[in-house]
């Protein structure tokens, strides 16, 4: 397996809607303002649905801007891609943004062969499935988990039963289409309820491969209820993460948020009896769980999980932070689930 391959900025020569997702997904894991990426994808879309000889002519005319969806400088990295160059904006971005987005852990990166947490715009994510399946693809995963919201998380359009129905359909389509050597996983972050139980019916985790199960309610509950809770939901049978288990926020645009509070060691052991990973959720403002909460989990011989927690194609390559706090911290690699082949992680998730 390649982990973190990067599209060859010659590939984009000539190809105007490789260059704009190229930008996307570059301003996508600098976590630049979403319009900008909304931007570009939506041109790209715009490029994709028009016929190659009518954006042609239209650089040539300087009539691309009236098509919907192309603005200034998305019209000028489709005119210097169709003259056979590397847009200016494109190479800025190459140079600035696309190397490693952090150091150390790039051993235990390139060992990776999946990705158990990512969004689509089907709950709160910014893209369309088949964008973030292209994407891992393109930085060589072999399997990436589709796993939107369940019900309870309005705020992030969480999935009701049939809306979930629906996309498991979606997912069975996505895979047909595959040539067998990528496979889109179905999921579910799930919400773990108050009482410990999780937000979507028995019937339907049993149809998921993989469900990741947090907490993103009452956060500051009283540290004996927050322990009860998380170690119910730990041994729910359908439980096979225990997502960014802290819910702690300590950078970026939402502001700060401390972690709850709970008996670490108690809900480690129950991880452990009952063969659920515990995530390393790499996403910068997370980096949940806290160095020390880590180390709880290693003596308590757990499984990890170390995921992007993506909502957006660039997003993806957060790996490269939750690998490098992985390594610092001495997690060993046999004990990281999507490091596993695929027939692996599904014995093990459906067992």
């Amino acid at each position: 397996m390649t982990a973190g391959k990067r599209t060859d900025p010659v590939e984009s020569a000539g190809d105007p809607v490789v260059a704009l997702r190229r930008i996307a997904f570059l301003l996508e894991r600098t976590r630049a303002e979403t319009y900008k990426v909304k931007a570009f994808r939506s041109a790209a879309a715009t490029v994709l649905a028009t016929g190659a000889d009518e954006v042609r002519a239209r650089a040539e005319a300087g009539t691309l801007r009236e098509l919907p969806g192309i603005g200034s400088s998305s019209a000028t990295v489709v005119t210097e891609t169709l003259a056979g160059q590397v847009p200016g904006y494109l190479a800025r971005l190459e140079e600035e943004a696309a190397g490693p987005l952090a150091t150390g852990g790039e051993e235990l990166r390139g060992r990776l062969r999946g990705d158990l947490h990512s969004h689509s715009d089907w709950s709160d994510g910014g893209s369309p499935i088949e964008e973030m399946v292209f994407t891992a693809m393109e930085l060589g995963h072999e399997y990436l988990v589709l796993s939107d919201h369940s019900p309870r998380l309005t705020v992030a359009n969480g999935l009701s039963t049939e809306r979930l129905t629906r996309q498991l359909e979606v997912v069975g389509a996505v895979n047909t289409h595959l040539d067998g050597g990528f496979r889109l996983l179905k999921g579910i972050e799930v919400d773990i309820l108050d009482d410990g139980g999780l937000d979507q019916s028995d019937e339907m985790l049993g149809r998921l491969d993989v469900v990741v199960a947090s907490v993103h309610s009452k956060l500051k509950m009283d540290p004996d209820a927050m322990t009860r809770r998380m170690v119910a939901a730990v041994r729910h049978p359908r439980t096979d993460v225990l997502g960014h288990c802290t819910g702690r926020l300590v950078t970026g645009g939402r502001g700060t948020r401390p972690q709850s509070r709970f008996d670490a060691a108690a809900v480690f052991a129950a991880c452990a009896e009952n063969d659920v990973a515990v995530e390393i959720n790499s996403r910068p403002e997370r980096r949940d769980p806290p160095d020390e909460l880590v180390g709880v989990a290693l003596e308590a011989g757990c499984l990890f999980s170390i995921d992007s927690d993506a909502h957006a194609p660039g997003q993806l390559d957060f790996l490269d932070y939750g690998c490098a706090r992985a390594t610092e911290l001495g997690v060993p690699a046999d004990r990281v689930v999507n490091t596993w082949p695929l027939e692996r992680l599904l014995a093990w998730s459906h067992g």
